[in-house]
């Protein structure tokens, strides 16, 4: 049988079109002729599966829920579908793979990091106190401020440091630095089906611990 793990890919397309082709083209290369590899799900490409009866950011957060493994990259472009929440498809997306606990790794522009370490060194600690700023039409170092609540969203912010689990997210300035953390991340097809066995046996066991001192 195929052991094809399906991984979504979620990021902003405007600007980044030929890293997300890097990106598609490693992730189908890796196991490529054989049994083992990865079903790669990018609206990018148009691999996610679209129904007529769905709006796109119910078949993107279909996508999130469908997938064994998730990889967000996290650019200066927040995206431009937002709906009623206030939030970009991109941002849901990665929420969503957060709050279902998928195994996931998320990629950072070097813009965002920056950004957010520059509002901090100006006394504008968290989103609350940036919810106070507007970015002037046509800012080019980042699109909205809300790339920075995404950011903040992945590495879990909100929870004491020794609460973070799944909360790496790794810079990245170049397309060869994000193709150097794809390649390392999932070339090795056996290491990540094993961390992917391994995340379920450890949410196996939460659920037991939880389970048993509710009884």
């Amino acid at each position: 049988m195929s052991k094809k793990l399906k991984i979504m890919v979620s990021s902003t397309v405007y600007g980044v079109e030929e890293l997300l082709d890097r990106v598609f083209a490693l992730l189908t290369g890796f196991g490529y002729q054989t049994e083992y590899g990865y079903e790669v799900l990018m609206s990018h490409k148009g691999t996610v599966p679209v129904s007529s009866n769905e709006t796109a950011f119910e078949s993107c957060l279909k996508a999130v829920e469908k997938c064994d493994l998730f990889l967000g990259i996290i650019t200066p472009q927040y995206g431009s579908g937002v709906d009623a929440s206030g939030l970009s498809i991109t941002h849901q997306e990665m929420k969503r793979a957060i709050e279902l606990n998928k195994p996931r790794w998320f990629l950072a522009h070097d813009h965002v990091v920056f950004a957010r370490r520059m509002l901090m060194d100006l006394g504008y600690k968290n989103r609350d106190d940036r919810s106070k700023l507007e970015l002037k039409r046509g800012a080019s170092s980042i699109s909205n401020l809300k790339v920075i609540d995404l950011y903040e969203d992945a590495t879990m912010e909100h929870l004491p440091l020794d609460e973070r689990q799944g909360n790496w997210v790794q810079k990245f300035q170049s397309d060869l630095d994000a193709s150097v953390f794809v390649t390392a991340q999932f070339s090795r097809y056996q290491d990540v089906e094993e961390l992917l066995e391994q995340h379920f046996e450890n949410a196996e066991l939460v659920v037991k611990k939880f389970g048993a001192s509710h009884e």
